[in-house]
């Protein structure tokens, strides 16, 4: 269900701003976004795991937090994560 060191790291130079950056939004969201899709996948197996489900709702609502604040602050960097991230249709 988590994600590994390996993919963590991927996901930082990836999105980051700078070199060793983990604190940005864009990060965050992203290594969120890695672990809201590695628990969908869970409970595709595991229906009734509600102690996790709960757990689930905690990051989609951080980074519904984390998504605001982005978009309060830079629109464009917002609207660049979420078409990188494929988060809005």
């Amino acid at each position: 269900m988590s994600i590994t060191a390996e993919r963590k790291q991927a996901l930082i130079t990836e999105y980051g701003t700078k070199a060793g950056d983990t604190g940005s939004p864009e990060v965050q969201v992203a290594v969120l976004s890695e672990r809201i899709s590695n628990l969908t996948e869970h409970f595709k197996d595991h229906k009734k795991d509600n102690h996790s489900r709960r757990g689930l709702l905690k990051l989609v609502s951080q980074r519904r937090r984390l998504l605001d604040y982005l978009k309060g602050v830079d629109e464009g960097r917002y609207k660049t994560l979420i078409g990188k991230l494929g988060l809005r249709r």
